[in-house]
C-alpha cells in the first residue's frame, strides 16, 4: 500500500520529469465518520475551492477546510459538504446569467454534473503533493495542453484505452477536478469554468487534469520512462 513517503516522491518526481511549473495538488474529502488527518492546519480565511486548489499548488500551503470555509456554495455542495442550492441545482442560476439560452438547458445540464451525496463528506483537505501527510483521494494538475497530453500518454502507457473527459465549463475544478474522479475512479480532463478562471490565477493558458491516487505510481513509472531524462 502506497504510503505518505511514496506520496510525497512520487510528487515530487511527478512535477520534475513533465517540468510542472507548480506543484500538483493532493485532495482527500474526508467522510462524516472519519477523523481530519493529524497536523493539518485549519484554513485561516474563507475562500473558494478552486481559490484553495490554486494557492496550494502556487505558494505551497497545506490546510484542511470545513464547509462554512468555503464561499463557494455550488462547490462544496459537489463535493458532498451540502446540499446544493435548489437555484444552482435547477439551473435557474446560470441561466440568470445567460450561460444558457432556455432555463431546460440550464437544467440539463446541471442533472449532468458529478456530485458527491450531500453531507457525506465533512472536510476537505489540501497539499502539494509532494508535501503531502495523508493519503488524498485525487491528485489536482493545472498544468499546459502538452503536459497533460504527457500525462494522458503516461496514464494509457501500460494498459491503453482512452481518458474520457466530459465537462461544460461549469463547475470545473469542484465538479469535474474533484467529483468526477472520485466517484468513478477514473482520471479526468477539465478546461476551467467562469469562476475559476476569475477568481484564481489559472492562466489562459492552463487547463486541469485529474487523477484517483490510485493511479500515481504507474503514472510517474509511465512518465519517467516515456519522458524521463533517459527516454529515447
Amino acid at each position: 500500500m502506497i504510503n505518505n513517503e511514496d506520496i510525497q516522491k512520487l510528487g515530487k518526481e511527478l512535477k520534475d520529469i513533465l517540468k510542472i511549473d507548480t506543484s500538483p495538488v493532493a485532495v482527500r474529502l474526508v467522510k462524516a465518520d472519519e477523523e481530519i488527518p493529524e497536523g493539518i492546519p485549519h484554513i485561516d480565511d474563507k475562500t473558494r475551492h478552486c481559490q484553495m486548489v490554486d494557492n496550494v499548488r502556487r505558494l505551497g500551503t497545506q490546510f484542511y477546510a470545513l464547509p462554512e470555509d468555503h464561499q463557494c456554495k455550488g462547490g462544496a455542495a459537489v463535493m458532498g459538504l451540502m446540499e446544493m442550492n435548489p437555484k444552482l441545482k435547477s439551473g435557474e442560476v446560470y441561466y440568470n446569467l445567460n450561460h444558457f439560452k432556455t432555463l431546460d438547458s440550464a437544467k440539463t445540464t446541471m442533472e449532468r454534473v458529478p456530485m458527491v451525496p450531500a453531507s457525506s463528506i465533512k472536510a476537505v483537505v489540501y497539499s502539494p503533493l509532494e508535501k503531502a501527510t495523508f493519503k488524498p483521494d485525487v491528485i489536482l494538475i493545472i498544468a499546459k495542453p502538452k503536459q497533460v497530453m504527457e500525462l494522458s500518454q503516461a496514464l494509457l502507457h501500460k494498459s491503453g484505452g482512452r481518458i474520457n473527459s466530459g465537462f461544460a465549463g461549469k463547475q470545473s475544478v469542484c465538479a469535474d477536478g474533484v467529483a468526477y474522479p472520485y466517484l468513478s475512479g477514473e482520471a479526468g480532463v477539465t478546461i476551467g469554468c467562469s469562476g475559476s478562471r476569475k477568481y484564481t490565477e489559472i492562466q489562459d493558458e492552463e487547463m486541469i487534469m485529474s487523477v484517483p491516487v490510485d493511479m500515481l505510481a504507474d503514472l510517474v513509472e509511465s512518465a519517467e520512462s516515456m519522458f524521463g531524462t533517459y527516454a529515447c
